[in-house]
């Protein structure tokens, strides 16, 4: 069983940066590849960015890859997503999520065994 604790979400002005956390509170986050998901209003859970267990990194074709940098700390637990340069289409609930390989991660919601429970983003214009 893995519980995962997001923080670290608010309200930004576009332009701006957030870095989120995502806290491995029961498991062990060096057992798992790691991703973060987010989901807009109106809209379906889309992938963001993920992390294998041995740091290799996968981000969501678009405007996110350059902007998101996505790091973990498996001696604190704890996985990163570092979002610069704001835009208001990044407003959404951003959930950070675990699976046994970031293959899975990047699947998509259907191949996740582990979500948190989501951290709000909001970004204004």
């Amino acid at each position: 069983q893995v519980q995962l604790v997001e923080s670290g979400g608010g309200l930004v002005q576009a332009g701006g940066s957030l870095r989120l956390s995502c806290a491995v509170s029961e498991g062990t986050l060096s057992n798992y590849a790691i991703g973060w998901f987010r989901q807009g209003p109106g809209k379906e859970r889309e992938f963001v960015a993920g992390m294998s267990r041995g740091g290799g990194n996968a981000y969501r074709e678009g405007s996110v890859k350059g902007r998101f940098t996505i790091s973990r700390d498996n001696a604190k637990n704890t996985v990163y997503l570092q979002m610069n340069s704001l835009e208001p289409e990044d407003t959404a609930v951003y959930c950070c999520a675990a699976a046994p390989r970031l293959n899975d991660i990047v699947k998509g919601p259907q191949s996740i065994d582990y979500w948190g429970q989501g951290t709000r983003v909001t970004v204004s214009s």
